[in-house]
């Protein structure tokens, strides 16, 4: 399981969008140019994107795309969704057949772990990400609204101090 190209560059390219869509719409083939992505390629999940609502598509000169919804309001999962990026850790698709129309002894693993990568790309929302590219989050960081939710907890750092 691992996200393929077609999620990270649709949400790579409604990043640029909500960077640049404030001074009105953008054009695919500047987010082409500026994220080194395919135009036809861009052109297929923007009309993805627009039929679920996230981008609005603006015809003639001057158009492009804008935002369909604030940024506060997509989150990173509704964008995979949009492109019918399958985000699934078990092998039977959920249907409980993974070994000869049985459960294997790893589904419940794996099925949990599909429910908590829904959770936390529910959980992160293009306003956060805009934000971090901004600069306005500090190098480096990383916003998470339970970090619990993310791997081990750091391990406590002892410092000794220069007498």
């Amino acid at each position: 399981m691992r996200l393929t190209t077609k999620g990270r560059f649709a949400v790579t390219a409604m990043i640029d969008l909500a960077l640049r869509g404030d001074d009105g719409p953008v054009t695919l083939s500047g987010i082409s140019e500026r994220q080194k992505i395919s135009l036809s390629y861009l052109e297929q999940l923007f009309g993805r994107l627009r039929r679920c609502r996230l981008v609005d598509s603006v015809r003639g000169p001057g158009g492009g795309y804008c935002l369909a919804r604030p940024v506060e309001q997509i989150s990173v999962a509704d964008i995979i969704r949009a492109v019918d990026e399958p985000m699934d850790a078990t092998q039977c698709g959920g249907k409980e057949n993974c070994r000869d129309e049985d459960r294997c002894m790893t589904h419940d693993l794996w099925a949990t772990l599909n429910v908590k990568m829904y959770e936390y790309l529910n959980s992160v929302f293009l306003s956060e990400l805009v934000e971090r590219h901004r600069g306005k989050m500090g190098a480096g960081a990383v916003v998470l609204k339970d970090a619990r939710r993310i791997g081990p907890r750091p391990r406590a750092r002892v410092v000794a101090k220069a007498a």
